[in-house]
């Protein structure tokens, strides 16, 4: 258990916990990156992100629109589910469930089919953190083992193994505040028949009124999920101890902040490195309050910053996406200056067309690299009422290999994670908070 902070304004951080070891960050040049295949349990992907909201059904017809996922499965009262209202959208590999609860006069808990679901916990979340990721799940080779495994090293449990219709394994242990990682884990995977795989009580959805390659804008996974935490030492030792995830960057305040706020990052990975997991936490000392602390009061507590997508086509997926900002979709942070773009060329020309950089300029899109790939990402508003979550749109390029069958994948995490852009990103939101902040001292002078 970390017991003291030394330093935590900016650079380094140094903390150290009972036996004396200490945690601390390198910053980004100093940072050299390995992959000691230290997994304590074989993880293969992520495999959805569940979101608890107040009103599952039009928040996931929403996020639908605005994202291009159609609902693909549901399990709700029409399915015998008297406990919880859940919708399931997919496009690609990626999966986001919505969930939100009934009355409990009329609830039969036997009929839930995410067993873990408790009304009384749905409305505490909600009460304290709003519109809110509860769930990352990740499907691993054996999920009770992986529990056993995880809470003999020390993770908090939050749900015991419990076997679904024969076929499914789910179980949850905490990550950070209230939200868990849950793991999943296929017994007969036969029992699954076509595209759909997901759990057992859910049932397809046809919406026989539109085509699903109508609602596609080109969203293919999830990249990463990021975390905010009041105190980076403690989570990241605590992940990793649990998991035997590695480090697989890291940032400081001198690397990603503005001359006005910054914040300190470690990206924790698996094996395979296509579960990536930031945490980010803040730093004081500087002219405004960190985003990640302003985050951090409206939230509540600890809880997911941002999901990362991973487009196809970004470009095709931007003009999808900004169709709809204004009509039921997401809007995004205002775009850089002029001045960003020019040197663009010099940046990426050897990766972007002429037409592509031209493109990126009128969309907004933010393009960086690293030593092995490019990054394109752009951010949206936060999606709810309160600044607290928001999506990252992200297309990867470069880092092609080929696995043992001959099948072309992309290594994780190429391009980084936008390390030049972050201070675009900052002065974004800080100007966006700058707004809110002159809005509240208007009102309350003229009350």
């Amino acid at each position: 258990m970390v017991k003291e902070s030394i330093t935590r304004n900016a650079g380094a951080d140094y903390q150290f916990d009972d036996e004396g070891a200490s945690f601390k960050l390198v910053g980004f040049k100093n940072f050299i990156r390995t992959n000691p295949k230290s997994d304590l349990f074989t993880v293969k992907r992520f495999h959805h992100v569940e979101f608890w909201c107040g009103d599952a059904t039009n928040t996931s017809r929403r996020f639908s629109w605005g994202l291009g996922m159609p609902i693909v499965a549901k399990s709700d009262l029409s399915t015998g589910n008297s406990v919880h209202a859940s919708y399931l959208l997919r496009s690609g590999d990626l999966n986001f469930l919505f969930t939100a609860p009934y009355s409990s006069a009329i609830s039969n808990p036997c009929s839930a089919s995410v067993p873990s679901f408790s009304v009384s916990d749905h409305r505490s979340f909600t009460a304290s953190h709003g519109l809110a990721v509860r769930a990352i799940c990740i499907e691993v080779a054996d999920a009770e083992s992986a529990f056993s495994v995880a809470v003999s090293r020390g993770a908090k449990p939050v749900f015991p193994p419990v076997l679904l219709d024969n076929s499914a394994v789910l179980a949850e242990i905490h990550l950070y505040g209230e939200v868990v990682l849950r793991l999943i884990s296929y017994k007969n995977s036969e029992i699954f028949t076509g595209s759909f795989r997901f759990l057992p009580g859910f049932e397809l959805v046809e919406d026989k009124s539109m085509s699903y390659l109508d609602l596609d804008y080109g969203i293919r996974r999830l990249d990463h999920a990021v975390g905010n935490v009041p105190q980076l030492g403690p989570a990241v030792d605590y992940v990793k101890k649990f998991t035997g995830f590695h480090e697989f960057a890291e940032f400081t305040a001198e690397d990603v902040g503005t001359n006005e706020s910054g914040l300190n990052s470690v990206v924790l990975a698996n094996n395979n490195e296509n579960v990536l997991l930031p945490m980010n936490e803040p730093v004081y000392g500087t002219k405004r309050k960190s985003q990640i602390q302003t985050y951090l009061e409206h939230n509540e507590g600890a809880g997911v910053q941002h999901l990362a997508l991973a487009s196809e086509d970004i470009f095709r997926t931007l003009r999808e996406m900004r169709k709809r900002s204004s009509v039921g979709g997401f809007e995004f942070m205002p775009s850089p200056p002029p001045t960003y773009y020019k040197n663009l060329k010099c940046r990426a020309g050897d990766v972007l067309s002429d037409e592509q950089m031209k493109e990126c300029e009128e969309l907004g899109i933010l393009v960086d690299k690293d030593d092995q790939g490019t990054l394109l990402q752009i951010f949206t508003k936060p999606i709810g009422d309160r600044p607290t979550i928001f999506i990252e749109i992200i297309q990867r390029v470069g880092c092609m290999f080929k696995d043992e069958d001959g099948k072309e994948y992309q290594k994780g995490g190429c391009g980084g994670f936008g390390k030049g852009n972050f201070s675009e990103l900052f002065k974004s939101i800080e100007e966006y908070e700058k707004m809110l902040e002159a809005k509240q001292v208007v009102e309350t002078a003229a009350a």
